[in-house]
């Protein structure tokens, strides 16, 4: 079985600032998200991975250097956060008063409606993923890896490997730089909880 320690990233401006919704912008980490990325590192100090991957997007990315202490993380493209469309930068009150009808939506089946009208479905967003995460289980199959990316993708995920509707992905919490682990079997499909948003 491959065992992933799975994360969100570090704190960054926009979840600062009422968790303002932060698809593809590039925004950097805060001093906090820098510390909270930190202090991962000291939780699996004595973990040996085989490899660690990151979204792209520089909060990712740093989060990844700082929880495992290599400079060789791997870049996925496919581990990038959700398109948010037309909510990008927004927050949730603010994009639902100006279109209520594409948030309702998206809560009622996001698997159909793509968020903020022009962004993802949640069923393209799992499909990328777990294309990601099956080639990856065939690679290690015996192996740990790190994975660091973000709440909407990481949420969208575990809720449907969990067998979850993917309406309820918001009934996972993936809090910032807290650890998830989980296995999955050399093909990818079945995937083992083991910890959710841990910080310990």
């Amino acid at each position: 079985m491959l065992e992933v320690y799975f994360l969100r990233h570090g704190q960054t401006q926009y979840n600062a600032m009422n968790n303002r919704y932060c698809g593809r912008t590039d925004i950097e980490l805060t001093d906090l998200g820098i510390s909270q990325a930190k202090s991962i590192r000291g939780l699996i100090s004595d973990v040996r991975f085989d490899a660690v991957f990151a979204s792209p997007l520089q909060r990712a990315y740093k989060t990844a250097e700082l929880a495992s202490g290599r400079q060789d993380v791997i870049k996925e493209q496919r581990l990038i956060e959700v398109d948010f469309g037309q909510w990008e930068g927004l927050r949730r009150d603010e994009f639902v008063a100006r279109d209520p009808d594409s948030w309702t939506n998206w809560d009622r089946d996001p698997g159909k409606y793509p968020a903020g009208r022009t962004g993802e479905t949640a069923t393209e967003v799992v499909k990328r993923v777990d294309h990601f995460f099956s080639e990856t289980a065939l690679k290690y199959p015996e192996g740990k890896i790190m994975v660091v990316a973000h709440n909407g993708v990481n949420r969208l995920y575990l809720a449907y490997k969990l067998g979850m509707p993917l309406k309820n992905y918001r009934q996972l919490v993936q809090d910032n730089s807290t650890l998830t682990v989980f296995d999955l079997d050399p093909d990818g499909g079945v995937l083992t909880l083991k910890k959710l948003n841990g910080r310990n």
